[in-house]
């Protein structure tokens, strides 16, 4: 059967209300992935159009170069990691992701969980309703404002969180592959250096190969037993095991994270932590960005089978 001329090939799946918003302009056909890469591929329809995939799944390896007539990507997250944009840019394909459409959103829930692990509110939650208030007073925090916070990546999250630490009157300082001397804050050449200077250590880089372990064992020792490490970037971007064995050690103070390595079957080792906040990759979970997020890629798909 071929493809309908304004049909949309789904990889994976969609949530609802994306995939309803996409069906009431175009022919949506369901490809389900099956494990393998090269399966994946075979079974695409060779006259496919338009992909619509989300950013946890991307587009299988070598989909790109096996698709003649793919002319549109529609990726829905924030992450395009998982998708071969020079093979797409090679072609001229237009990839139309929505990573603009959670900047703030990302930057509210970093700062939540700066707010969370710094002033231990899930901690003290957690304490409020085991009853043990009757018998003792919750553990002192520190305060926020006066931090010192460092931020790997200054792209649009990171500059806003940036943003957002400054006017709540962190100290803030940088670690990017390009300077930003126009951004006003602190630039660290050095992540090492970086994470000796802060007190709260802030992900938000994008995912790559180069990016990998970024956070190592090193970098963890360095933020030290008084540092938070809080993370909404990608799980891969730390090495996981040196993290876990840095927290239950006491070597790192505390963590944050919204991303793991494996999702959602991450380290059941985080569960039994004390100081750590483990929120469930909703960072960008939104009523406002899902609709910015749906307004924008029905607009891409109605601008590309325009053309």
């Amino acid at each position: 059967m071929g493809i309908e001329p304004s049909e949309i090939v789904v990889i994976g799946d969609l949530p609802p209300d994306v995939r309803a918003a996409l069906a009431a302009d175009f022919d949506l056909r369901d490809h389900l992935l099956e494990g393998s890469a090269a399966r994946d591929v075979a079974s695409l329809p060779r006259d496919c159009r338009a992909i619509a995939t989300r950013a946890v799944l991307g587009v299988p390896p070598g989909a790109i170069e096996a698709l003649p007539n793919l002319g549109l990507v529609l990726s829905l997250g924030a992450g395009i990691d998982r998708i071969d944009r020079e093979a797409l840019a090679a072609r001229g394909i237009t990839l139309a992701h929505t990573a603009d459409q959670f900047t703030e959103d990302v930057a509210d829930f970093a700062l939540g969980l700066i707010y969370a692990a710094q002033r231990g509110i899930v901690a003290a939650d957690r304490f409020s309703r085991s009853g043990a208030w009757l018998g003792v007073r919750f553990r002192t925090t520190r305060r926020v404002s006066n931090r010192r916070v460092g931020i790997v990546g200054l792209g649009r999250i990171g500059a806003r969180i940036a943003e957002k630490c400054t006017a709540l009157g962190m100290a803030v300082a940088y670690y990017s592959r390009t300077p930003r001397p126009e951004s006003g804050y602190a630039y660290r050449a050095d992540l090492l250096a970086l994470a000796e200077a802060s007190d709260i250590l802030v992900l938000a880089l994008a995912a790559s190969a180069g990016t990998r372990h970024l956070i190592t064992a090193d970098v963890l020792a360095a933020l030290g037993p008084d540092g938070i490490l809080v993370n909404v970037a990608r799980g891969s971007v730390v090495d996981e095991a040196a993290l876990l064995d840095a927290l239950e050690s006491g070597t790192l103070g505390g963590a944050a994270l919204d991303v793991f390595a494996n999702e959602p079957d991450f380290d059941q080792r985080f569960r039994a932590l004390d100081n750590v906040v483990l929120t469930p990759h909703a960072a960008t979970f939104t009523f406002e960005a899902r609709q910015a997020v749906i307004d924008h890629l029905v607009a891409e798909a109605h601008r590309f089978f325009a053309a």
